[in-house]
């Protein structure tokens, strides 16, 4: 009787886990007056309590969540996916070079400047140790292996994108500046990390060096536990400097496009886009705030970015979608659109990209 409560506990606290970690727990929340990790006027996007996407969909119901939980099948995933060398990034780059480390945690380089976005390097994207999605692939760049780490871009606070375990140990070695939107910031404090913030809304910049970073709107939500969902705010970025400007999401609903229309005109020619285009399955559930490969690429084509990275795909199972249905996808998508697969390129953990110059 033991062992069948205690499988019990593990099954309802892996599921638990599993949720917050993935983002996709949107319908068991505790309603609170108050938010605990932000207290500012009110905005198009923030009512009080509460940020939300202006004329988006919300987030899923508790009753879409079960349906989908216990009514829908997973595609199976291998237990283990080798990564064939592990890259070794340079100290610095003057141009602009990306590395894959797994899922959505990238190593941009350029214009001697070393930024890291959602660095994850713990075994399990959860709230816990024991439970929750675990890593299929080992990261693409050793921790040890790392340049010296400027900047973090954290784009908001589920599981699989703000790691504290891995934040502490960049602190430690690194020292970097954390630059988030609005709320984040508690989180970190809270769990005593000591890490520099550079806090901003959406429209806000942060210069740093060379570089400007623009923290840009995107179509998502966020929640660390049961009773704080959307009290951060979340966003992606632009990253503009000498050697081009590069945008970086960390996830988004394609939302009838709306995160990429204005871009062109706010910032002009794009040298890249880093953009998801995994955990996307059910559609019917996940639309709202995982935006899938052809929404991907038509995000790109929209944006006018010259060249597109993927990401946010093949290291943790959050949805139904088999490991390698993004990658066919993607491929599928290029092809519809008439984009060359040689300008957007879904990154396997360890891969390195120079871009290409805007000129090339």
């Amino acid at each position: 009787m033991a062992g069948m409560k205690r499988r019990a506990v593990l099954k309802g606290a892996a599921l638990v886990s599993g949720l917050l970690a993935a983002g996709i727990g949107a319908g068991i929340t505790v309603a609170r007056s108050r938010n605990r990790y932000y207290q500012g006027p009110v905005t198009d996007h923030f009512d009080g309590v509460r940020f939300f996407n202006p004329g988006g969909t919300p987030p899923n119901g508790l009753s879409d969540l079960l349906r989908w939980r216990f009514g829908e099948a997973r595609a199976p995933w291998p237990e283990q996916v080798a990564v064939p060398v592990r890259a070794r990034p340079e100290a610095r780059v003057e141009d602009l070079t990306v590395t894959m480390i797994g899922h959505a945690t990238l190593l941009i380089q350029t214009a001697g400047v070393n930024l890291l976005t959602d660095p994850v390097w713990s075994e399990r994207a959860s709230p816990v140790g024991f439970a929750g999605p675990q890593r299929v692939t080992e990261p693409g760049v050793d921790f040890d292996a790392l340049p010296p780490i400027d900047a973090v871009l954290l784009t908001h606070s589920h599981y699989d994108h703000l790691d504290l375990a891995t934040l502490q140990r960049l602190k430690r070695r690194h020292d970097p500046l954390v630059i988030t939107p609005l709320g984040n910031d508690t989180i970190l404090s809270e769990a005593g990390t000591g890490l520099r913030c550079a806090v901003r809304d959406w429209g806000g910049a942060v210069d740093l060096g060379p570089l400007r970073v623009h923290v840009e709107p995107c179509h998502h939500w966020s929640a660390r536990g049961l009773n704080d969902r959307s009290m951060a705010l979340w966003a992606g970025f632009v990253i503009a400097g000498p050697a081009g400007k590069i945008l970086h999401i960390g996830d988004t609903g394609f939302d009838g496009g709306r995160p990429y229309r204005d871009l062109p005109a706010r910032h002009g020619a794009l040298r890249a886009a880093i953009l998801p285009v995994g955990a996307y399955e059910p559609r019917w559930f996940m639309r709202g705030q995982h935006q899938n490969p052809e929404e991907a690429v038509q995000g790109f084509a929209l944006s006018g970015a010259a060249y597109g990275i993927g990401h946010h795909w093949g290291t943790f199972q959050l949805t139904d979608e088999a490991r390698e249905a993004p990658l066919n996808a993607l491929a599928s998508a290029l092809s519809t659109q008439g984009i060359a697969p040689a300008r957007f390129k879904a990154m396997a953990p360890g891969d390195v990209w120079e871009i290409p110059a805007l000129n090339s």
